[in-house]
């Protein structure tokens, strides 16, 4: 889920019957009715109605017509199951699904010749410059704000990326991690067009190790 999705979807769980609901659907192993439903929590069938709608709307269970219970208005009842996404929220966001996904890619398309550490930064840039596509001549602003880096204009030419999404992980192993956002960075900048603003390894303690400079 985006995170917009994702707070929706927590506020949704602010309701203890909601909770309890998609507590009992997850652990059913199986898609439930609303009769089950009702029944496990206590509540009355159009009440769970409502709570189970509710939970399908913000994302986290799926419904559809297939249960074998009693038929109502000649259709088979109405079942809810588990959606198959994951719901996850990090303040400050975090992208290690990101990160994961690069390392694996460099790891199963390790070129022959190529280091470890060349195949890793070779996908980071092409991931970036795939994502700098999508918004050739660009402001690649919303693409920073959108992965986490949370850029703010510095003054002089230079944007500041106040987080750092792959954080600790890039804590633990700098040299390889950094080298890879510089890389991705670098790569989004070069495909969006942006030409005259350059990905720039500047390390500082509690921000991302690059910082965007754009000459005057």
């Amino acid at each position: 889920m985006n995170p917009d999705a994702t707070a929706a979807a927590l506020a949704v769980l602010g309701d203890e019957s909601r909770r309890r609901l998609l507590d009992y659907v997850r652990r059913a192993r199986r898609p439930v009715t609303r009769e089950e439903a009702s029944a496990a929590v206590g509540i009355s069938r159009k009440l769970a109605a409502f709570h189970l709608d509710k939970l399908v709307a913000s994302g986290l269970l799926q419904a559809r017509h297939g249960g074998h219970g009693p038929r109502r208005v000649g259709r088979a009842p109405k079942v809810y199951e588990p959606s198959p996404g994951t719901l996850s929220l990090s303040l400050p966001p975090r992208r290690h699904d990101l990160l994961a996904s690069l390392l694996t890619e460099a790891l199963t398309a390790q070129r022959p010749g190529e280091s470890a550490r060349e195949a890793a930064l070779r996908v980071a840039r092409e991931r970036g410059e795939a994502l700098g596509a999508e918004t050739p001549g660009g402001d690649v602003t919303a693409i920073l704000e959108s992965l986490g880096f949370d850029p703010a204009d510095a003054g002089s030419g230079r944007t500041v990326l106040y987080n750092c999404p792959f954080h600790p992980v890039a804590a633990q192993a700098p040299d390889l991690i950094c080298g890879m956002n510089h890389a991705f960075l670098a790569g989004c900048l070069a495909a969006s067009g942006n030409t005259d603003t350059t990905a720039v390894l500047t390390p500082r303690p509690g921000a991302c190790c690059v910082e965007l400079h754009t000459d005057a």
